[in-house]
């Protein structure tokens, strides 16, 4: 890994781009539709569908009508394991887990965003590891476990996730790194990255002050290595083995379309600054031009 700051980077055209997806959770309280607009405006690469209580999002055949209209893939889908989405596409997790991986492989999407199991889920909980290992495994789709965060009322902190909210104690086949999340449980982001070293196959670009709630501001905009994790995974193996880069930014105070839209396109550009395959000045030869840093 380069730190930014200590070596110069610049663009090499010949390694492949990490994909650049939208999360439709980015632009609430507006719709899926509203992050298939706004990706398609910016030229994000596609989106994440997030499967919770929008009816929309619940309703492959309307996902893939937008997907036809606006031009943009559908790179992933995050199912519904919040707690606000227990309820959607059955009571069943396993079966929740199931219905995803249809929607992700209807959609054309080799990803399926999990979350760790909630305490109280404790069937679900026995069975999660096994579950999301083979789930995918006929369709060839990868079900990547994403770090989580303690809860914090007051002076109280609990953990509501089984066994806990970092995953690589576990141990799964498939990791989601999210800087919201490492910033409000306090971890040090690249150190997660190495503990979950190849199987990190998917990042949740995003940015945190350090505070106990899930804020998900604009990456650069907190104290998470963002810069750094970006350019951990372009000079590695990240993009050879199929990973994507998602912005999950919150923009619910924005009070327009266009102010929501300036944020989305904040985040587009570092993402693309930060994650551009890189060779340092030194390793070029003498006397030849230093290429131009991919913006776009």
């Amino acid at each position: 890994m380069r730190v930014s700051g200590t070596t110069p980077r610049y663009v090499s055209p010949s390694e492949r781009e990490i994909p650049v997806a939208l999360s439709t959770a980015s632009v609430y309280p507006e719709g899926v539709e509203a992050g298939f607009a706004i990706a398609a405006e910016l030229g994000y690469d596609g989106v994440e569908l997030m499967v919770w209580t929008d009816p929309v999002s619940q309703d492959v055949r309307a996902v893939e009508r937008l997907a036809h209209r606006y031009g943009v893939p559908v790179l992933a889908v995050h199912a519904p394991c919040l707690a606000v989405t227990q309820r959607v596409w059955g009571a069943d997790p396993i079966e929740r887990i199931r219905l995803s991986v249809d929607a992700a492989d209807r959609l054309g999407a080799r990803t399926v965003v999990m979350h760790p199991p909630f305490r109280w889920q404790r069937a679900y909980a026995a069975q999660f590891r096994d579950e999301v290992a083979r789930a995918g495994e006929v369709r060839g789709i990868s079900l990547p476990v994403e770090n989580m965060f303690p809860v914090t009322r007051g002076s109280i902190s609990t953990v509501p996730y089984s066994p806990g909210f970092d995953p690589t104690e576990v141990g799964h086949h498939a990791y989601t790194l999210d800087l919201s999340h490492t910033a409000a449980s306090g971890s040090d982001a690249l150190a997660m990255a190495e503990r979950m070293g190849d199987r990190l196959t998917h990042l949740h670009l995003t940015d945190g002050s350090g505070s106990t709630k899930d804020e998900h501001l604009v990456p650069g905009r907190g104290n998470q290595p963002c810069a750094e994790v970006c350019e951990l995974l372009a000079d590695g193996g990240f993009a050879q083995a199929g990973g994507t880069a998602v912005l999950e930014v919150s923009t619910r105070r924005c009070r327009t379309r266009q102010e929501r839209t300036a944020l989305l396109a904040e985040s587009l550009l570092f993402a693309r600054l930060h994650l551009a395959p890189a060779v340092a000045s030194d390793e070029l030869p003498v006397g030849s031009a230093l290429p131009e840093p991919a913006l776009r």
